[in-house]
């Protein structure tokens, strides 16, 4: 599911004649790319020194010339660090280039000069569309990218829909032990499905908790739906409707203007319809930007600071079903870094929402920071990299 993330390798032969763009010579023309065309004059060793690329032009290649490692704009926020300068001779002309190697030593190679830029990069997230690093404590985005775009957030919806049912038992109206209607056949219908299911409804009713947890943990969206409909006071796609009422309600007393909810689970609209929980609405996704997502997540975390111990359970029995939690930031897992020590939040995923993730930690000395990334394709990557980056900058 993943995109591949480097270009292939272009090799070129003594025969091939290739289109060379600027580099060498200012403009483009086609030449014989032998291993002769390229002849070194000169190394020279110099201090580890750090470039970044200085457009979107150019390329790594190879020592010889004869062969393109990468291309610089697939690296958008790469450091290189430069080692030697290598003077290249093509015919009559002579240019600069230096030996180069990315910080994890991956790619290496020989770049133009005037393709680079002294200095480390400046952090940027290359894949997700939005995001945000939210300091819990100061209440201050200390770090955007698109924040006030509001796109589909999948699964991420959850958080709003188990934060009302927190409301709803702290406001003395439930408790944990209630007991949720689970017999709609729609629901039971999703609860099986391979692609939207994950939490069976083999019983006609399951604890507030016990469905709680599902949603969480495993988020199952069958889960997210019946306990809405308990939110809303009934258990039939009507009160599903209601309930979606109160969470636009809720985002509009949280001051959020950049939040739209139309699904109770984080499911299109389209993709409830077969299971009769499409209401009818004009968008077919909630739609709710990275700040306004960051706003939920600190009510949750500050209001009902106990999502945390459940959001870091990795994996748990429920009525004899396994739920599994998909963060990946978690201990043992396989993007798991100590220092930042991560424990929550919510992943989430559909075709048109992309991956989405909330992430939150507390690094030791520093205060807890809430991330979000929307529409992304390495999402957990990208928020290590952006939790590192906050901490490292002393920005929470």
């Amino acid at each position: 599911m993943k995109m591949n993330q480097f270009l292939r390798l272009a090799l070129v032969t003594c025969a091939t004649t290739i289109t060379i763009g600027m580099g060498l010579w200012g403009q483009t023309r086609t030449v014989n790319a032998s291993s002769s065309s390229y002849k070194t004059v000169s190394t020279t060793a110099i201090k580890k020194t750090p470039y970044h690329k200085s457009s979107t032009k150019g390329a790594v290649y190879n020592a010889s010339h004869t062969k393109k490692v990468a291309n610089l704009k697939t690296y958008p926020y790469t450091t290189w660090y430069a080692t030697a300068k290598v003077t290249l001779k093509h015919g009559s002309s002579k240019a600069l280039y230096y030996k180069v190697k990315n910080g994890s030593g991956t790619v290496s190679g020989i770049v133009w000069h005037k393709y680079l830029k002294a200095g480390t990069s400046p952090f940027g997230l290359k894949y997700a569309k939005s995001a945000v690093a939210l300091d819990v404590n100061t209440n201050n985005n200390v770090w955007t990218k698109n924040a006030n775009t509001a796109r589909p957030i999948a699964s991420l919806s959850k958080l709003m829909t188990l934060y009302l049912v927190r409301q709803k038992i702290s406001q003395g109206k439930g408790t944990w032990s209630s007991k949720v209607t689970t017999s709609n056949a729609g629901l039971k219908k999703l609860g099986k499905s391979n692609v939207f299911g994950g939490f069976k409804f083999n019983h006609n009713s399951y604890t507030v908790r016990q469905l709680y947890l599902a949603g969480l943990i495993e988020s199952s969206n069958n889960a997210a739906i019946a306990l809405g409909q308990w939110v809303a006071g009934g258990s039939t796609p009507a009160y599903n409707k209601k309930f979606i009422g109160m969470m636009n309600n809720q985002a509009k007393e949280w001051g959020l203007k950049h939040s739209s909810f139309v699904s109770a689970s984080g499911m299109e609209q389209n993709s409830l319809a077969p299971y009769g929980y499409s209401i009818g609405a004009s968008k077919n996704a909630n739609y709710v930007s990275a700040s306004d997502i960051a706003q939920i997540s600190r009510h949750f975390v500050v209001d009902y600071n106990d999502i945390l111990t459940d959001a870091s359970v990795k994996s748990m029995k429920v009525d004899g079903q396994t739920l599994h939690n998909y963060n990946n930031l978690l201990p043992g897992r396989k993007y798991y870094q100590k220092s930042l020590n991560v424990d929550g939040l919510k992943t989430g995923y559909t075709d048109p929402a992309g991956y989405c993730f909330v992430g939150t930690g507390r690094k030791s000395g520093h205060d807890r920071i809430i991330t979000v990334v929307l529409h992304d394709e390495n999402e957990f990557t990208e928020t290590r990299s952006l939790m590192n980056y906050v901490y490292n900058q002393n920005l929470a």
